[in-house]
């Protein structure tokens, strides 16, 4: 029997903390309207949703926070068109309309007994701390857990207040950096963009899984230093989210060739990445 779920139906969702993460960025914490939809919701690590404001429209962006955490759901957007610039208008306590999950997911079921390297630049870290607290919840299944993280100043370093958390952390390292003449006198991170910092550590790429999350600049000077160092693209993966407008592939904007990102994605690996046409 065909299901009669209208997929463009959004749930409702209250607005309960609002971060300001860096300039023009935002953190919603959101909670179910309904009570029993929130307790039946589930979702894996890179999926992504719609956010609306009615009578603005909807945006596309990743779930945030883990899934391990049912309590709530996370999500972090910069303010660049309509419908952000009315989602950070909101308040807390405001209804919004929230609908998913979409895409597939990145595989950390199949990761377990690996090192794990996260490599991310400016606003690109939410999509990838979603995997990282994952990842840390469930820490028993990996062996080392590197996360090495960049922006543009030290000012447009997203999540702050958990990047002092995980540099305190003993079951993880974390390698932080900014653009030259990002930096503040009282810096203490790295200066130097996310590919040379990469080269610079020279992280083994025996058992291990790279995740690369970041600008498309950074992405292209990334993914050849991780080659250098011995990584298969098969062993690397990112996620191209930032193609997608409608989630269920009937407005064509994500096609790349012959694959829909919301469908088929957001998550590839390099090796699929490879077979697909230059402009993804």
């Amino acid at each position: 029997m065909m299901s009669t779920k209208n997929v463009y139906k959004p749930y409702l969702m209250r607005i309960v903390k609002i971060i300001d993460e860096a300039p023009g960025v935002k953190t919603f914490r959101l909670q179910f309207l309904n009570e029993e939809e929130g307790k039946s919701f589930t979702f894996k690590a890179g999926q992504f949703a719609e956010y609306s404001v009615f009578g603005e429209g909807e945006s596309t962006f990743c779930i945030a926070s883990s899934p391990t955490r049912r309590e709530f759901i996370e999500c972090t957007f910069r303010q660049t068109g309509r419908v952000t610039k009315a989602l950070a208008q909101k308040e807390e306590g405001d209804i919004i309309g929230f609908r998913g999950p979409y895409g597939n997911v990145f595989p950390i079921d199949e990761w377990k007994g690996k090192n794990l390297l996260f490599i991310a630049g400016g606003i690109a870290l939410p999509p990838m701390r979603c995997v990282i607290w994952n990842a840390l919840d469930l820490r028993d299944w990996f062996e080392n857990i590197t996360v090495i993280y960049g922006a543009r100043s030290v000012a447009d370093l997203v999540y702050k207040y958990e990047l002092t958390e995980w540099s305190q952390r003993t079951d993880m390292k974390l390698i932080t950096t900014v653009d030259p003449g990002g930096e503040t006198p009282d810096w203490n991170g790295r200066v130097g963009f996310v590919p040379t910092i990469v080269e610079q550590e020279e992280p083994s790429s025996t058992n291990t899984i790279a995740i690369v999350c970041g600008p498309p600049i950074m992405i292209k000077y990334t993914f050849p230093v991780l080659e250098k160092l011995g990584f298969t693209p098969n062993a690397i993966f990112t996620t191209l989210e930032n193609r997608m407008k409608c989630g269920v592939g009937k407005c064509g904007r994500c096609n790349v060739g012959p694959v829909y990102v919301c469908k088929d994605g957001p998550v590839f690996t390099y090796e699929q990445l490879l077979a697909l046409p230059a402009e993804y």
